[in-house]
């Protein structure tokens, strides 16, 4: 027998083997089962009458198709200005963290940086203790950010793990001898930065405008805490705002009442939906990325 014809005969699998994958298998497939049904649930829900949603009849396909939650949803001026706000907010978010986020990194993944470790333990502290709210609230207030963009924009432009993960990123795969190489040529730290470093840190750099952008993007609690003006709210905290106003059953009759319940339970999964069409959007064009740079980013703390 020729080895090409070694190398294609099927591999045998013992018996055990076959026990082993068939085990595997259905594990996999009830998890990834776990994971999906609920958010399909969430789509044929959506689109599903309110009455067959909570009579149960909603289970593996949509019953009576109706829009009517979305075109409840979309109609609303409150909801594409919350759109707005919220690009604005994880626009800036984005572009000043990465000019934060990314320099810092290469800074704290240099060897010769005075003070590295002091740096190191600065930074570590605030991903264990926290000031409290009223602390948080004070310092925003007596900086004058408290309604205004920055009370959203500024707490998130840093994250300590995003950081680490930076750092780590650069310390891995940046070769301290092409950066000397580069220095032998005349480069300075500027120019090694821009010229050299930021072009090979793709992967790393859309692993941090992701989780930024997510992170930023289903946000509301600093809304919630530091903006009194509507016209500022982000969509979370306009989604928040609808829903809580379609479940109040104040002062109404039994009809009305029964009719802000189906309502409300179906604007639920509509407000998800909307809420989460653009990261999807988003996603597969930094997706190549991703699994890069946070594998790479993780090898060693």
């Amino acid at each position: 027998m020729s080895v090409k014809a070694k190398k294609n005969a099927p591999i045998r699998l013992s018996a055990g083997d076959k026990v082993f994958y068939t085990i595997n298998t259905v594990f996999l497939t009830l998890m990834a089962l776990i994971v999906l049904y609920p958010l399909y649930f969430i789509v044929i829900a959506a689109i599903s009458d309110p009455d067959a949603v909570l009579g149960g009849q909603v289970v593996l396909y949509p019953v009576q198709i109706t829009m009517d939650g979305f075109r409840k949803i979309l109609e609303r001026g409150d909801i594409w200005r919350g759109y707005l706000n919220t690009i604005i907010y994880t626009g800036l978010t984005v572009v000043l963290a990465l000019l934060v986020t990314v320099p810092a990194g290469w800074a704290l993944s240099r060897k010769t940086i005075p003070g590295k470790k002091v740096l190191m333990i600065y930074f570590i502290i605030p991903m264990f203790f926290g000031g409290g709210l009223i602390p948080f609230y004070n310092v925003m207030s007596s900086l004058g950010l408290v309604n205004t963009i920055w009370a959203i924009v500024l707490p998130s432009i840093l994250s300590v793990w995003n950081l680490f993960m930076t750092k780590t990123f650069f310390e891995t795969s940046i070769p301290d001898g092409l950066v000397e190489a580069a220095k032998i040529d005349g480069a300075g730290e500027y120019r090694v930065f821009t010229s050299l470093v930021l072009p090979l840190s793709k992967a790393i750099l859309a692993v941090m405008a992701l989780y930024y952008a997510i992170g930023q993007w289903n946000s509301y609690f600093n809304a919630m805490i530091f903006l009194q003006d509507e016209n500022l709210y982000p969509l979370q905290l306009v989604l928040k705002e609808i829903l809580i106003a379609s479940e109040s059953t104040v002062g109404g009759s039994g009809e009305t009442i029964l009719e802000q319940y189906r309502m409300a339970n179906q604007i639920k999964y509509v407000s998800v939906i909307v809420s989460s069409v653009p990261v999807l959007c988003l996603y597969p064009f930094v997706q190549k990325y991703f699994s890069q740079g946070v594998m790479i980013g993780s090898i060693k703390g």
